[in-house]
């Protein structure tokens, strides 16, 4: 199974990116934009993959075999940078290593890769230093950006880049994949409801026993919410959730990583590693290390966005408006909270998940913004 395989996107779209990756002379600047749950960034970085893709023949590239492909997937190949950030804002020194950086020839691949996530945190100053190196590159450097929507980054930017906007999955695509991976139904049915359009989310609650119990433990949290201490200790429980779920989908990343590039190098389990080949695990270790505070980030993204399905399926149970809801083994506990809450409320609820959401991506206090959207609830 290649890469593209694992990608939930239009065809037409896969199809663009499979014939750029085996052209001669890709297109040198690409923005990749999708909403929550839209696979821009795996489709942004299985494309760096595919561009420095070893298979001879163009129309096999993205093989997810080769020594290009699995180390840009784990983050080592030396002709690929892959820049993300926690802070609020991509500093200009930030920016200014990047060019530094584009200018280097390739030393093992065709292209010098970079893929720049977050492109929306990006002020205009930090743009305009990037915008020279985007808008004439080296001929041997293509650079990836991705963000949330076009909007969101500077036009000055954007319309240097070739565009590709993914859309989120449906519930009906994540469950033909989970069919597809050898999950079986029902539980490729509630998977597919429960992964909020991502594939990979949903096989592993498929095949994770304990991701599911935790899943299942964070959406039930903020019906069960009656005081203002109750409401501290569900803050208090989600971020300790998130944060176990941040380490085991770290965990066993980093393991598959480790195994592959192992592998790849001939190195058995357990054998030294000779000294020449001790920069390319080196290598490996730091990456995982930088990007583990990227995986506690986006595990509690997610699981506040878990607490709005809850949000909106009581609210279609308020309304009862005939839709299927997202987390149906807690219907009688929604009728319950229903009882307690208005749709007006409940609508207001929703919004103020996203206020919640947008002040986590901008660094806020991730256990005060908690504990100030789940005194919300408490019981009146």
């Amino acid at each position: 199974m290649s890469l593209w395989d694992t990608l939930l996107i239009p065809a037409d779209k896969l199809q663009q990116l499979r014939t750029d990756a085996a052209a001669d002379r890709p297109t040198h600047a690409w923005l990749f934009t999708g909403a929550t749950g839209a696979p821009h960034r795996e489709a942004a970085k299985i494309f760096a993959a595919a561009l420095l893709c070893e298979q001879p023949d163009p129309q096999n590239r993205g093989c997810g075999q080769c020594k290009g492909c699995v180390t840009v997937m784990n983050g080592s190949h030396a002709d690929f940078t892959h820049f993300s950030t926690e802070a609020t804002h991509i500093s200009i020194d930030e920016a200014r290593e990047l060019v530094m950086k584009a200018q280097d020839r390739p030393t093992v691949g065709r292209w010098r890769v970079i893929l720049v996530e977050d492109t929306e945190r990006m002020p205009e100053r930090t743009s305009n230093v990037l915008l020279k190196a985007i808008e004439e590159p080296p001929p041997h450097t293509i650079w990836l950006l991705t963000a949330p929507s076009p909007t969101d980054v500077l036009v000055t930017i954007r319309s240097r880049c070739r565009p590709v906007q993914l859309p989120v999955p449906t519930d009906a695509q994540v469950h033909e994949y989970l069919l597809a991976h050898g999950v079986a139904d029902p539980l490729a049915q509630r998977a597919a409801r429960l992964a909020l359009g991502d594939a990979q989310e949903g096989y592993r609650l498929a095949t994770d026993e304990q991701a599911m119990a935790r899943r299942e433990l964070i959406t039930s949290l903020i019906l069960n919410v009656r005081s203002i201490s109750s409401a501290f200790n569900a803050a208090e429980k989600l971020t300790d959730l998130a944060d176990q779920d941040a380490q085991a989908v770290a965990a066993l990343k980093d393991e598959q990583e480790r195994q592959e590039l192992l592998a790849l190098l001939g190195i058995r389990e357990g054998e030294r590693v000779s000294p020449s080949l001790r920069a390319q695990v080196r290598r490996l270790e730091e990456q995982q290390k930088r990007r583990a505070k990227r995986v506690s980030s986006d595990t509690l993204l997610r699981s506040v966005a878990q607490v709005q399905t809850v949000l909106r399926d009581a609210l279609t149970v308020a309304l009862s408006a005939q839709a299927p809801l997202v987390n149906e083994h807690l219907r009688e506990l929604l009728e319950a909270f229903c009882t307690r809450r208005s749709a007006q409320q409940l609508l207001e609820d929703v919004q103020a998940v996203e206020l919640t959401l947008r002040r986590l991506r901008t660094n806020a206090n991730a256990r005060l913004a908690l504990e100030a959207l789940m005194s919300r609830f408490v019981y009146q």
